[in-house]
């Protein structure tokens, strides 16, 4: 079976935000720093490249241009130059593949883009790698990749929690131990060798309590908590409360552009749902820190007037 990908441009159209959808932003990774460097440049020169997308009920499905949709986001457009392209879902999947083909996607964003045509549009790995001219060794080896990194592991991914080259060493370990190994790197800040050395150590150990001694001692490194600690001990109370004031007002303008700036269902599934979690876990904790934020201050109000 032949398959090609067949496209059609036409006349550059003026579309509202509104009616771009992100469904294919999944398949690419979140660069916080090229997205405010985007946004920048926006504020500056406006657009100069136009978003591509294909026209699909409900609206637009955007195959290019996602940094450009989210920056105009957050800078609170209303339209978007977009250049429209006819054709099927896995055409528009090649032409991602194809917008980025020199530039290059890396190797998870690959993986992830032939999971979907395997799984989603159920096309077979020689006809995968015969849509992007590569060989069905590829197809097998980027579907092993999509495959063997757990669902937690690609969501750290997908938010900007763990880098490529981490999940590179990772998926090396069962499924099953890779989320304590992700979560390791990225309390730790660990560089790639550390994070391989840890995975070497792992795959080395003869059984259970012996993987456990090396994620012990990986998470505990000697010294350098204690350490911490007694600098934290130097700030007097008031000090504390102040810098925690201003700590989480950051937090919350920050996380309130980032809400309005990208819906989250743009970083899939998985992704999405991690943080669906967190935030319906957040959400008691405010309220109780309005409450006792709004007890203080009627005290305050009572001991002037008193």
């Amino acid at each position: 079976m032949i398959l090609r990908c067949v496209t059609t441009p036409a006349p550059l159209a003026h579309v509202k935000l509104a009616e771009l959808r992100e469904d294919l932003g999944c398949l690419r990774l979140c660069t916080p720093e090229f997205e405010r460097e985007m946004e920048r440049s926006l504020q500056r020169h406006g657009q100069l490249t136009p978003v591509l997308a294909c026209r699909q009920s409900p609206g637009w499905l955007v195959i290019d241009g996602f940094k450009r949709l989210r920056s105009a986001r957050a800078l609170s457009w209303s339209h978007l130059s977009v250049q429209p392209w006819e054709g099927d879902g896995v055409q528009a999947k090649v032409l991602l593949w194809r917008c980025n083909e020199h530039r290059g996607l890396t190797d998870v964003e690959e993986a992830w883009l032939v999971r979907t045509l395997y799984r989603e549009d159920g096309l077979s790995q020689p006809q995968i790698a015969q849509l992007f001219g590569r060989h069905k060794s590829w197809a097998c080896r980027r579907l092993m990749l999509a495959e063997g990194l757990s669902d937690e592991v690609q969501a750290d991914l997908r938010l900007g929690l763990l880098s490529v080259t981490m999940a590179r060493e990772i998926v090396r370990l069962p499924r099953g131990n890779q989320g304590e190994v992700a979560r390791l790197i990225s309390r730790q800040g660990w560089t790639t060798r550390q994070g391989s050395q840890c995975v070497d150590e792992l795959l080395a150990a003869p059984d259970e309590a012996g993987r456990k001694r090396v994620l012990e001692a990986a998470a505990h490194p000697g010294g350098e908590a204690p350490i911490a600690a007694d600098r934290r001990r130097h700030r007097t109370p008031g000090e504390a409360l102040v810098n925690e004031v201003a700590i989480v007002t950051r937090s919350c303008t920050r996380l309130h552009a980032r809400l309005l700036a990208r819906p989250l269902t743009s970083f899939g599934a998985a992704a999405a749902e991690v943080m669906v979690q967190g935030l319906r876990a957040l959400g008691p904790g405010l309220v109780v820190l309005e409450q006792t934020i709004e007890g203080q201050l009627h005290k305050i109000e009572r001991m002037k007037q008193s």
